[in-house]
């Protein structure tokens, strides 16, 4: 057996292959079938929304979403410049314009005062993303919505479970976006859901993933939609996946205590945010590698994989991408994140063993 430690890797607990297998007996194997709905509500309640809406994957939950809240043509909508492209791309799917601001250099989160100075008269809406699983600043932003009348959409892919200020992100906006990918806290191999308090958006978005058919005239597809459906057999992966997500987040938390106690005091190493009244669920326990480590985050990165030690480097800032690459702008804290930023193995499957190989091993390569 390798003794390779991977980035991530999910946690299968037991009841998703009873709920697949059911569901698989059944033949409803599709996106039709009692498992979607079980999820659905299930989630939700998780969040703390009213309705859930579950889709195929995280992008298609935040174009969905986007479309639902009827963004469109000559319309701007702010994004962060360090996130997942994804983020990014929804907004062209859209065929309006992200608006790139930078992010705040000690939460790696949007930042409230760039928003509110990139606002024009064409901005409809913001996508904020809690990165890596910290909270933004929600307060702030909020107000800035309210002030300018704009939409919020929650980008909560990576950040299952936390929280602001007692309440769970992706509740707090107008709609929250979720990932199930398989390294999310929870998964269902592929998919994605958005959760929201209003049961006409909620059925509006229903409508846009499945091919815009009217629920009354079979084949009658009064506008262009899309074939974004969630299977039953995802649905019921996720079920499974649902009922220990609150053990999950506990025990990533417990990971990331034992990752800054055993990483504390290293020079150049900056360790991870959580700030008064947030709840930060570590999706990825990440770390920044200044100069004073001694050498590049990139250079770290090569060495420990040398050591069987699997890493990911931070997101390339949007502005530095082909598609939406901008000389003039400047990002200094997302240049720098993007730079300097490194994730660490990250499961909820790692043991303390493990944990103890990684740090000490970065410990002994610190100059």
């Amino acid at each position: 057996m390798s003794d390779f430690i991977p980035v991530y890797e999910p946690t299968l607990y037991g009841n998703e292959l009873k709920y697949a297998t059911d569901a698989i007996k059944s033949t409803w194997i599709s996106s039709l079938g009692k498992y979607i709905a079980l999820f659905e509500s299930g989630f939700a309640q998780f969040i703390g929304c009213k309705t859930g809406v579950a889709v195929c994957n995280g992008t298609a939950a935040l174009h969905v979403a986007l479309r639902g809240l009827d963004i469109g043509k000559g319309d701007e909508v702010i994004v962060p410049d360090l996130t997942f492209v994804a983020t990014a791309n929804v907004v062209k799917y859209c065929n309006a314009d992200p608006v790139f601001v930078d992010v705040v250099k000690d939460t790696w989160q949007i930042d409230p005062v760039a928003i509110e100075k990139a606002i024009t008269k064409k901005t409809k809406a913001i996508i904020v993303v809690h990165l890596y699983g910290h909270p933004a600043e929600m307060d702030a932003i909020m107000d800035i919505a309210k002030k300018h009348n704009l939409k919020v959409i929650e980008d909560a892919a990576e950040a299952h479970g936390a929280e602001y200020h007692g309440q769970k992100v992706g509740s707090i906006g107008d709609v929250g976006c979720f990932s199930f990918y398989g390294n999310k806290m929870i998964t269902t191999g592929e998919g994605g859901i958005i959760v929201c308090n209003d049961s006409k958006l909620a059925e509006r978005m229903r409508f846009l993933k499945d091919h815009a058919m009217d629920h009354d005239k079979r084949y009658y597809h009064p506008e262009i939609g899309f074939n974004y459906r969630m299977t039953n057999v995802q649905a019921a992966i996720g079920l499974g996946q649902l009922e220990h997500i609150e053990d999950a987040i506990d025990h990533k938390r417990k990971i990331a205590k034992l990752y800054n106690s055993m990483l504390e005091g290293i020079k150049g190493i900056t360790l991870p945010p959580e700030k008064d009244g947030m709840k930060n669920t570590y999706w990825m326990y990440s770390i920044l590698v200044g100069k004073e480590f001694g050498m590049t985050r990139d250079e770290l990165g090569k060495k420990l994989q040398e050591m069987e030690i699997g890493t990911r480097p931070f997101f390339i800032p949007m502005h530095l991408l082909p598609p939406y690459k901008d000389d003039g702008k400047k990002f200094p804290n997302s240049a720098l994140l993007g730079e300097q930023g490194l994730n660490l193995p990250s499961s909820a499957e790692l043991t303390e063993k493990e944990i103890r190989k990684v740090c000490e091993t970065i410990r002994g390569l610190a100059q």
